[in-house]
């Protein structure tokens, strides 16, 4: 008998009308997925997007008015768990890094086929943080060069610390779950006390200043 597969809802915000309801239409049309809301702009999802509360968001980084990276960042003010994967229409690594910075998951290229697309959100939502090793190596050099000479690391417990080593690898929550025989839940409540003594707001960031100590 098949197994019922959770639904992921998603939310999109991306200023070209023309694409986002391409995207919006495409995800609504694909098994286990359904598109809760798309926005036209930074200021109007800042105002709804909260309340939809979607799995994952595609955020567009150029919006005609405030910025991609400026949502994300008042995005994940009021709600820090909110996982968002970026869409850029180049690969600009320093706009990608702040994007990463300010709180995003990961990143896809708009120009990437629409299975990768599903592929990227399935993979955020499992856990994972799509991004190309370049950008995952600024991440790390950004977090080594603004260290302290002196700064002691802050102090992780053995769990918390192996669920960090697992994600530095690239597994997922479920691997993770697996691996260390226990549940997602459970992962979620590690990762929300080492963002807390990290003071970070992902797990990208959490990862990188992990590694930069």
């Amino acid at each position: 008998m098949a197994i019922n597969q959770p639904m992921i809802t998603v939310s999109i915000v991306d200023d070209e009308k023309g694409l986002r309801e391409s995207i919006a239409t495409f995800i609504n049309g694909s098994a286990g997925f359904r598109c809760l809301s798309n926005y036209g702009s930074a200021e109007a999802a800042l105002k709804s997007l909260p309340g939809d509360k979607p799995d994952v968001v595609l955020m567009d980084i150029n919006l005609g008015g405030m910025t991609g990276i400026e949502c994300v960042e008042r995005l994940k003010a009021v709600s820090p768990n909110l996982q968002i994967l970026m869409l850029t229409v180049y690969e600009d690594t320093d706009q990608i890094f702040k994007a990463l910075a300010a709180g995003a998951t990961g990143y896809l290229l708009k120009r990437s086929s629409p299975t990768k697309l599903l592929q990227a959100i399935r993979e955020i939502y499992a856990g994972g943080s799509p991004m190309t090793s370049s950008i995952a190596r600024k991440v790390v050099a950004s977090f080594q060069k603004s260290k302290q000479i002196g700064e002691k690391p802050p102090h992780l417990s053995p769990r918390e610390e192996m669920v960090l080593n697992c994600l530095a690898k690239g597994l997922t929550y479920k691997q993770i779950a697996d691996q260390l025989d226990i549940s997602i839940d459970t992962i979620r409540t590690y990762l929300r006390r080492v963002y807390e003594k990290l003071h970070v707001q992902s797990r990208t960031e959490a990862v990188a200043k992990y590694l930069s100590h």
